[in-house]
């Protein structure tokens, strides 16, 4: 178990190590959106290890990267859906703005406190494992699994349900999947339809995003109607897609 930990945070540095070179050199349109992800499957990494040495540090680091790149890679989405639209001048706007962020965040007091506190972390598990911290470490990981999905179970199951929470729970639930599949007791079905209700959902917030931003950027007047009427069908397929991962994942909780 804990060498497949320190395996998985090595491959999360290498990973991380390559989007840092790909922003700086500005090589492909998806570096900013794999830099987020990897730092998201980190952070579900360390969530069940709270507590022990270095984790508190390493999350902390991993959320500053986190608050810094998105609302950057809200403008680098919403460029690209301007673009696909029709939308050529509001797009270019934005996409200015990025050219000169890429580099930013390659080069950001954030990123490098990231990699330098994850590149010593494997050091620390070691020393855990040395004294004895980590005995019962696969248990301790089972509990905090099962208090995630628990939750999500509830969150779905309120009639007020608020969608930027399930969001956030499919997320969290989907990278721990990720993160631990060997502790993974979800029904087969889970990995699909979580996917399909964080899409869902994903395209619900978009357009809610989009019509806030609205209110303030006149260039992107045009697009409310379409955003709204968007939204609205967005709400309707969330819920379906929602009722499904609750009939076939959570049934018998």
């Amino acid at each position: 178990m804990i060498d497949r930990l320190v395996a998985r945070i090595l491959g999360l540095e290498v990973r991380l190590l390559a989007c840092q070179a790909r922003l700086n050199a500005h090589t492909d349109s998806e570096a900013l959106h794999d830099l987020r992800t990897t730092v998201r499957r980190l952070r579900s990494l360390l969530r069940p290890l709270r507590g022990l040495p270095g984790v508190e540090q390493l999350e902390t680091a991993a959320s500053a990267v986190g608050t810094l790149t998105t609302p950057l890679r809200d403008r680098e989405v919403l460029a690209a859906y301007l673009e696909q639209h029709g939308q050529t001048e509001a797009a270019r706007r934005r996409q200015v703005q990025m050219a000169d962020a890429y580099p930013a965040v390659a080069a950001s007091v954030e990123l490098a406190q990231l990699l330098m506190i994850l590149d010593a972390f494997p050091r620390f598990i070691r020393a855990a494992q040395r004294e004895g911290l980590l005995k019962g470490l696969r248990k301790r990981i089972e509990k905090r699994l099962d208090k995630q999905w628990k939750k999500l179970d509830e969150a779905l199951r309120d009639p007020a349900h608020d969608r930027h929470r399930l969001r956030l729970l499919i997320k969290r639930v989907r990278y721990a999947i990720e993160a631990y599949p060997e502790l993974n007791r979800l029904p087969e079905a889970a990995t699909p339809r979580l996917k399909s209700a964080q899409g869902a959902l994903g395209d619900w917030h978009d357009c809610w995003q989009w019509l806030a931003r609205a209110k303030e950027e006149t260039d992107l007047q045009a697009c409310v109607p379409t955003w709204q009427q968007t939204m609205e069908k967005a709400e309707a397929k969330s819920d379906k897609v929602l009722d499904k991962l609750i009939a076939s994942c959570f049934e018998k909780s």
